[in-house]
């Protein structure tokens, strides 16, 4: 018997969206400090007629706090009103609070003031209609958000910005339950009737047992070996994940139709699939038979997108090792060859000298002698010099030597180590080109046709192969002297121009997330047209909405910032600034006066070293950040296991000890238990969550703001630190300068000048911080940058044209400012004739703007909405695609915020101090990266890029719950303290000091010497001499 879908959904187990304390405080009245008392109960005057037409002393109080409420959480709590909340309001008003009783506020009067409010905010009801656009809203989300209390933040942010009254959390909860359900029905409904007999079994049977010789049980699970892709390049595993690959894809391929049925997001998809990556294979095959056919089928799509990233992964990381190591070969024979290339080119000089002196002999005596004619003179002198002995002399002598030398910079001492490099890199990389399927709108038709050549003949070349996409002397190169075509440096070449378009954005992948067409990744043109007004709404751009409106005001604001800058140079305020002689600059920034005080670490305790448990422990009663640690499976809520096994992955992933090594160490800590606790609820947006619940604590407390120079202004900052990866990661490369000859990451962490440090990234050593620091700017739903600062690493144009677009102030510390290209709209010479010394060296073109303007909406519009991240997208719009319109506008766009960030920093010598202060806090939370990080000699112990960034997620969650744990602690102390004098003394050690320490904190356990610690365990004295015999 089958039940209609809403009779089915009352039948369930009821879906837990919050959890009994966040349903509580999202349904009772926010608990305000005095400081918000003050802004948000103060009767607004357009209000004062309605308060003056209340009768009693309770309609007054509980309008006012209504008022209150509304205005900070856009929702009504009916008679439920904060006791503090009725003492300071009645006090406002002059009222008696015996007169006040909440009891008595009847529910008319709760109507008809509500109406009052909504009609003053501009505010709807959450009536009929409303909820009709709530359920609409909540429909879309559905299918994209598979975590069910981000779609309850979602709808609520959403009917906030609309201005819709924000109901009750069970009424969300309802329409939430509700539409996930018919989500589910969908799926299942397709799965039902879109699969036939065949594929199921397919599906089936990767979870069969088949034979294995290598195991000790002699078998394993089909679907065990395609979990994991391999992160080698060794060629062995290469070929390992080849075959995976084959396998899955083309499963995919025919499972391809239902997929498109399904049409699971990404986010929907990597959960179902994950859910099958962290199950045993018979939790897997228990569920129900739909169920497990939606979870197999999405872990084939998943892992064949995945296979297909890693294996391109390998190819760039192959042909980069392989382009390096040919380059280095050519400049050691550059180097080494210094004495033969002097020796020739003085053989050519002497040789030059020898016969432009003969020739210059000659004419001399054509000239003295007397017997000859003007006109015969000069004929014979241009008989000298065009003498084809002479030249022809001269042409041999000057092409040897520029043979040579050509050969010895990038010709063919190059071309001839690729090739000697060329056969181990085809182990490597040849069978990944010969099966990938690439998309065939590539925008080199030359590469194309080769590429379409290899593959059609399996990767066998011969001298027929398309030569069109190398250069003049690449194709000359490929004929050997004795005329043979050079097949390996063929390929070598082939391989490096596949890379190449790869990383441009040229050529690009079917089945991938990382590879695909640029444009897939953003807003889709169709929907963008027609309905590009509400999109415009949503990511808060309509200001933008019109091009030559948004490029006149910046004209007038780089006309003002010249005007600034010069009148400041031609006065006798001291600026810091020197113009040079060729019309570039010189800015100096002096140090802050160093106000002396007591060093802020003597107030923290001196003789108790607080152990990592016992601080984790009192931030996690103060926050509840192990809250965040919710279960995969989100469907339904779990018994939660001890908070004890969540502090202890914690401190193995953050502290890179490792969970199993910690669980082997410690005491009270099952491995098992461990294990599992790390399995299924150690995901990054757990980890990204928790860090986030420490913050909330943080931004609310008064005391971090002593840090802030304007109440209003938050100033943050990003910073790139170096550590090697112990492991094989294709997310890891090399970088001499910090790695020397091992491979490693760069963590890239976001900071803010009251030391919170609220995002992270682990990127590779090779990759530039810049693409990531939008990503950082794009998590702020508890931390919201005004100002962001970096190092020169972190700054392009493309980076100040989308910081524009996002309405963050980028403020970058750019290595040789005053030698930066500044720009203007107007010619240099309007500024040259308004007496101006520091002037523009260039015009924006505004030509390569204009065009693409819509674009660079759609471009901004896509990171403010969160549909893809701003890293993918300059991944696949980066310095490589030099040719590419959008990008071309971006960067000419983004020379108009930098040009007026240059003159600001000139002219703003408080501006430059906060920029190197705030940057030197992302130093110091390197070092106290270092100091948390000490388990496996400050190495990742993990290769795939994700679980880097939860080991990197637990370290930072490690040190944002120090932080907490000093502000609680100091919080305390200013509280505890009656002595005005010490008080105050506290006070400036806070002001001028940083909460960024950790000498007071055990960061490595105790050590146990007891006696029982001391047997040896393992029997190993007294020594054994045991005899070895020699060879």
């Amino acid at each position: 018997m089958s039940f209609p879908v809403l009779l089915r959904v009352r039948l369930m187990p009821r879906m837990k969206i919050f959890n009994t304390l966040e349903q509580a405080t999202f349904d009772t009245p926010p608990a305000f400090n005095s400081a918000e008392r003050k802004q948000f109960f103060a009767l607004p005057l357009m209000l004062q007629d309605a308060m003056a037409g209340l009768r009693t002393p309770t309609n007054k109080v509980c309008f006012l706090a209504a008022v209150g409420y509304f205005k900070a959480r856009r929702k009504f709590f009916a008679r439920n009103v904060n006791s503090a909340d009725i003492d300071y309001i009645a006090r406002q008003l002059n009222l008696s609070i015996a007169d006040v009783d909440v009891t008595s506020y009847t529910k008319f009067a709760c109507i008809h003031h509500q109406r009052i409010i909504l009609d003053y905010f501009g505010c709807r009801p959450f009536d009929a209609t409303t909820m009709a656009f709530a359920k609409s809203e909540i429909a879309m989300l559905a299918p994209v958000q598979y975590q069910p209390k981000q779609i309850l933040i979602e709808i609520i942010q959403i009917l906030s910005r609309e201005k819709i009254e924000v109901p009750s959390y069970n009424v969300l909860a309802d329409l939430i339950i509700t539409a996930i359900s018919q989500h589910k029905h969908t799926l299942s409904n397709i799965i039902h009737h879109g699969l036939n007999e065949t594929q199921r079994s397919k599906l089936d049977a990767l979870l069969e047992k088949e034979n294995d010789n290598t195991t000790t049980e002699g078998w394993h699970y089909r679907l065990t070996l395609l979990k994991r892709p391999s992160q080698s390049t060794s060629p062995t595993k290469i070929k390992t994940n080849l075959a995976d690959l084959e396998t899955l894809q083309t499963l995919y391929l025919d499972l391809k139709p239902v997929i498109s049925q399904l049409n699971l997001s990404y986010e929907f998809t990597k959960y179902y699939a994950y859910s099958v990556i962290k199950s045993q294979i018979p939790q897997v095959s228990r569920r129900a038979a739909d169920d497990r056919l939606l979870h197999l089928i999405a872990f084939v799509a998943y892992q064949t997108f995945k296979l297909n990233d890693t294996l391109i992964d390998t190819l760039l990381n192959a042909v980069q090792a392989t382009a390096n190591s040919a380059e280095k070969a050519q400049k050691n024979a550059y180097f080494q060859a210094r004495e033969q290339r002097s020796q020739s080119l003085s053989i050519l000089t002497d040789k030059l000298g020898h016969t432009i002196r003969e020739t210059l002999s000659s004419i001399k005596n054509i000239v003295a002698n007397a017997d000859l004619s003007d006109s015969q003179k000069v004929a014979l002198i241009d008989s000298a010099l065009s003498t084809d002995s002479v030249n022809g002399t001269i042409e041999t002598q000057l092409d040897d030597f520029k043979r040579q030398t050509t050969t010895l910079y990038q010709g063919q001492d190059y071309l001839s180590s690729l090739e000697e490099q060329s056969l181990k890199l085809q182990h490597r990389v040849a069978d990944i080109v010969r099966k990938t399927q690439f998309s065939p709108n590539c925008s080199l038709p030359a590469l194309w046709e080769a590429l379409v050549y290899y593959q059609r003949r399996e990767g066998h070349i011969d001298k027929n192969a398309p030569i069109d996409f190398l250069s003049v002397e690449q194709r000359t190169a490929l004929a050997a002297p004795e005329g043979k075509f050079r097949v390996s440096l063929y390929k070598a070449l082939l391989y490096i121009s596949v890379a190449d378009a790869i990383k441009s954005g040229e050529l690009n992948l079917v089945h991938s997330e990382k590879y695909r067409a640029f444009d897939e990744y953003l807003i889709p043109k169709a929907d963008w047209h027609n309905h590009r007004a509400t999109y415009l709404h949503r990511a808060q751009l309509e200001e933008f909405a019109d091009c030559k409106a948004t490029l006149r005001q910046l004209e007038q604001a780089v006309d003002e910032g010249y005007r600034e800058i010069n009148q400041g140079l031609s006065s006798d305020q001291k600026t810091y600034l020197t113009l040079r002689k060729d019309g570039s600059f010189h800015i100096s920034t002096p140090k802050k006066v160093e106000v002396e005080c007591a060093s802020l670490g003597t107030f923290f305790p001196e003789r108790k070293y607080i152990s990592m448990l016992e601080m984790l422990a009192t931030v996690d009663n103060a926050t509840d950040f192990l809250d965040e640690f919710e279960h995969w499976q989100v469907k339904y809520q779990r018994a939660k296991p001890s908070k004890k096994l969540f502090m202890a992955g914690v401190i193995g992933f953050g502290c890179d000890i490792g969970h199993r090594k910690l669980a082997q160490t410690s005491k009270q800590i099952d491995e098992g238990d461990l294990d599992n606790v790390v399995n299924w609820y150690f995901s990054l947006q757990n980890v990204q969550n928790a860090n986030d619940r420490i913050l909330r604590l943080l931004d609310k407390m008064n005391l971090p703001n002593i840090y802030r120079q304007e109440s209003d202004v938050l100033h943050t900052s990003s910073d790139g630190q170096k550590f090697e990866v112990a492991v094989d990661s294709l997310n890891s490369n090399y970088s001499f300068k910090y790695l020397g000859k091992d491979k490693g990451v760069s963590v890239v962490t976001f900071i803010d000048m009251r030391d919170l440090m609220w995002h992270s990234a682990v990127i590779s050593s090779s990759e530039r911080e810049a693409a990531y620091v939008i990503d950082g700017l794009m998590h702020n739903d508890v931390i919201q940058s005004d100002i962001h600062s970096t190092d020169t690493h972190g700054y392009s144009e493309v980076i100040f044209s989308s910081t524009f677009f996002l309405h963050v102030g980028f403020a970058p510390r750019i290595k040789n400012v005053g030698r930066q290209q500044l720009y203007a709209f107007k010619k240099r010479q309007y500024y040259q004739d308004l007496n101006y010394t520091l002037l523009p060296d260039n015009t924006i073109r505004e030509g390569l703007i204009e065009p693409q303007w819509d674009e660079m909406l759609r471009f901004a519009a896509t990171i403010r909405l969160k549909m893809t991240t701003a890293s993918q997208l300059f991944k696949r719009l980066n310095s490589y695609s030099r040719q590419h319109p959008l990008y071309r506008a971006l960067k000419e766009f983004g020379k108009i915020p930098k040009t007026l960030f240059i003159l600001q920093y000139c002219d703003d010598l408080p501006l430059r101090q906060a920029i190197e202060k705030q940057l030197n806090k992302g130093e110091g939370s390197n070092k106290f990266s270092r100091a948390i990080s000490f388990g496996h000699n400050q190495e990742f112990t993990y290769g795939e890029k994700e679980d880097q960034e939860i080991a990197e997620g637990c370290r930072r969650l490690i040190k944002n719950a120090i932080i907490c744990w000093n502000y609680l602690y100091l919080a305390r102390a200013l509280a505890d303290e009656k002595d005005g004098e010490r008080r105050a003394a506290l006070i400036e050690a806070i002001r001028n000091g940083s909460v960024t320490t950790w000498k007071h904190f055990n960061l490595h356990g105790e050590f146990d010497f007891s006696d029982e610690r001391m047997i040896d365990s393992m029997g190993l004295t007294p020594p054994r001499n045991i005899s070895i015999k020699r060879e």
